[in-house]
Parts: C-alpha cells; sequence; structure tokens
C-alpha cells in the first residue's frame, strides 16, 4: 500500500547526529534519530503536525501525565525492502489498537489519516538512519500523554503526539526461562490490560525483578482471579504448539492485542497448522509437558517477532522444551513474515505501507 502525505514542515537539524551511531553495534534504544515529530491536542482539536530536532521539551512539574498516568504509546517497525523502498508495516493496526488505548485513557483519538501522514514524514526525514544490515529495522515509538499542567485529577484538555525512530539490529533473543507467576498480577479483566499505557509496564518492574533474582528471564502472567489461566509472557503475547497446533490464550481486556499475535494467526494457516485461540490453563499445560505433547513454546512481540521459551517453571519444577529447529513453526513463521516485510514474498493481507525511495 503506497499513499503520499500532504506537506508536513520540517525544521532541519543544524548538524545530524548520525556520524556518532556505530551501526555495527545498535543496542535497542541507545540512539534517538535527528529529528521528532510534534502534534497538540488543543481547544477540542488535533493541531497541525511539525517535524522538529530531536531534543528536550519544556513541561511542568504539575503536568497531568506525571501525576496521574495518562500516557499511551506504540511499537512499530519501519524497513528497507528489496527495492530499496520503505516499508512501514501494519500502520493501521497500530492505529487501531493505540486509538482503543486512547479511549480507555479518557485521552483524544487520533485520526488515521493523520497518524499515517506523521509516521510517513518523519520516517522519510529521517530516512538515512535506517540501517540496512540482515534483521534490522528503523523503531518507531508514537507516544501520546497528558500535558496540562493541573494538581487536580481530571481529564487533560491538552495532549502532545510525538513520534520518536531509533535504529535498531537484529535481535537475537536466547531461549528463556518464564516462571509461572502465581503471587502478583499484570492486569485484570475490565482494567487497563488490553490498552498499551505506561502504568501497566511500570507495575510488572518488580514482579519481573523477583524473577530474575531467582534465576529466571521473565514471568508467565496468569488471570487476576485464579491464577490458574495463562494470560502473556513477560511484555509479550504467548504461544504454544500442543498435539501439532497452535494454541494461544484468546484476547480479553486483560491481554494486549500484540499485531505481531495477528499476524502469526493469519498466517498459521498457509503453514499447515491449525490454530486454537481459548483459554489455556496452567495444568493444561503442565499435563503437555508430562504426555509429551508440547513440541514448541514462544513469545511474540515486535522486538523479536518470536522469541523462544526453553524453560516453563510451574509450581518450582521446571519443564524444559526442546531447541527451536528450521522445521520448527516458529522458525518458519518468523522468516515467512520476515520475507512479506522485505518483498521476498507476496505482501497478499496488503501489511506494508510503502514509502517509494527516489522515484522507485
Amino acid at each position: 500500500m503506497t499513499t503520499l502525505t500532504a506537506s508536513i514542515p520540517v525544521e532541519r537539524i543544524a548538524k545530524s547526529r548520525i556520524s556518532e551511531v556505530d551501526f555495527n553495534n545498535l543496542e535497542f534504544g541507545k540512539y534517538i534519530s535527528d529529528h521528532m515529530l510534534v502534534v497538540d491536542f488543543l481547544n477540542g482539536k488535533w493541531q497541525e503536525p511539525k517535524i522538529v530536532p530531536f531534543g528536550d521539551i519544556p513541561m511542568s512539574p504539575a503536568m497531568l501525565s506525571l501525576h496521574y498516568g495518562q500516557s499511551v504509546f506504540e511499537g512499530m517497525k519501519a524497513f528497507k525492502n528489496k527495492d530499496g523502498n520503505i516499508c512501514i508495516f501494519r500502520p493501521q493496526k497500530h492505529s487501531e489498537r493505540l486509538n482503543k488505548s486512547l479511549a480507555r485513557m479518557c485521552m483524544s483519538e487520533i485520526p488515521e489519516e493523520l497518524f499515517i501522514q506523521s509516521l510517513h514524514a518523519i520516517v522519510e526525514t529521517d530516512q538515512n538512519w535506517i540501517p540496512t544490515s540482515e534483521g534490522s529495522s528503523l523503531y518507531l515509538r508514537p507516544v501520546v500523554f497528558a500535558y496540562e499542567p493541573r494538581l487536580g485529577v481530571k481529564i487533560a484538555d491538552h495532549f502532545k503526539f510525538f513520534i520518536l525512530t531509533s535504529p535498531a539490529g537484529a535481535y537475537f533473543s536466547k531461549p528463556t526461562r518464564l516462571k509461572v507467576e502465581e503471587t502478583f498480577v499484570r492486569a485484570a479483566e475490565g482494567g487497563t490490560g488490553f490498552a498499551k499505557c505506561a502504568g501497566n509496564y511500570g507495575g510488572a518492574f518488580y514482579p519481573t525483578q523477583v524473577a530474575r533474582q531467582e534465576g529466571f528471564d521473565q514471568v508467565l502472567w496468569t488471570d487476576a482471579k485464579e491464577h490458574k489461566y495463562i494470560d502473556e509472557a513477560g511484555v509479550m503475547n504467548v504461544m504454544f504448539v500442543i498435539d501439532g497446533k497452535l494454541i494461544t490464550p484468546r484476547l480479553t481486556t486483560a491481554l494486549l492485542d500484540g499485531v505481531t499475535r495477528d499476524s502469526i494467526l493469519k498466517l498459521a494457516p498457509q503453514l499447515g497448522i491449525t490454530v486454537e485461540e481459548r483459554k489455556v490453563s496452567v495444568e493444561e499445560i503442565e499435563n503437555a509437558f508430562k504426555k509429551g505433547t508440547i513440541t514448541e513454546a514462544f513469545g511474540s512481540g515486535t522486538a523479536a517477532v518470536v522469541s523462544p521459551i526453553a524453560t516453563i517453571n510451574i509450581h518450582g519444577i521446571d519443564y524444559n522444551l526442546p531447541a527451536a529447529g528450521p522445521d520448527s513453526f516458529q522458525v518458519r513463521v518468523k522468516e515467512k513474515l520476515n520475507n512479506m516485510r522485505l518483498g521476498f514474498e507476496a505482501d497478499t493481507f496488503g501489511w506494508n505501507y510503502v514509502i517509494p525511495v527516489n522515484g522507485q
């Protein structure tokens, strides 16, 4: 899909910082590109977007987002495809999810056209920051937060919408060790678990820190009421291959509707695997280990696409999974998804938003 943006004014940085970047060693989030896109919501409507040099912003210590947590963000990627053009992956799906998060946090929704035009403009402006090594990308971070200064507990009337970009290298995720969480809670149904709001992540830090002190990489979150059903793995959706079927927890208001999750579920039938979205109990996973019917488990998310799981600790007992080989579903679906992003396979779903480069 290709769409041209309306003219968005660009204030160019006096001197680019790109020479400071070691593109051979891109630590995730370390480098921020030269520019940022900024839009204000004032007087009941979104104002005109503009692109300015990346830098600090003035803010009041009474800014409402600091006190009451009205802050929402997205995480997505742009790539150089095999033809040298730029592809932003599934911006419409990200726009839809962002607006669901904003609505839940009583924040002003962003029209899809404004969102996609803004992404187009900032990526085009800093296109030289897109790394071209295998597996690399330009990470995109749209963020919206309450900017109004006020100490009273209220819904803000002034918001800021930013898009930052950051070159990211190939993500090589070692197989993770997960602990089924039976004490702490990430989110409860009816809460903000489905929204990509800042508080969800801050609240997960302590349980994750405890798990790491116990020798695990992340927690496998369970339902808030009984701790009987699987929710998510760390900051990713989780999937299992049991009896040759791809099984993943069905979405509820406690789970994030992952864009990578959705992509994998849509590609699975093309790879000859049956999909089941339903409640998945801890007991079912434990029994599958005991019977030897579980062959794969992995997380899905923007950073790694798939993150293989090596061990799941259930009630204090480690259950181990075999290493993912080239014929495993998680390896095959990751390869297919990457090939579609880069243009080596047909984009049958129309997921890529293409920005032509040099008239291509």
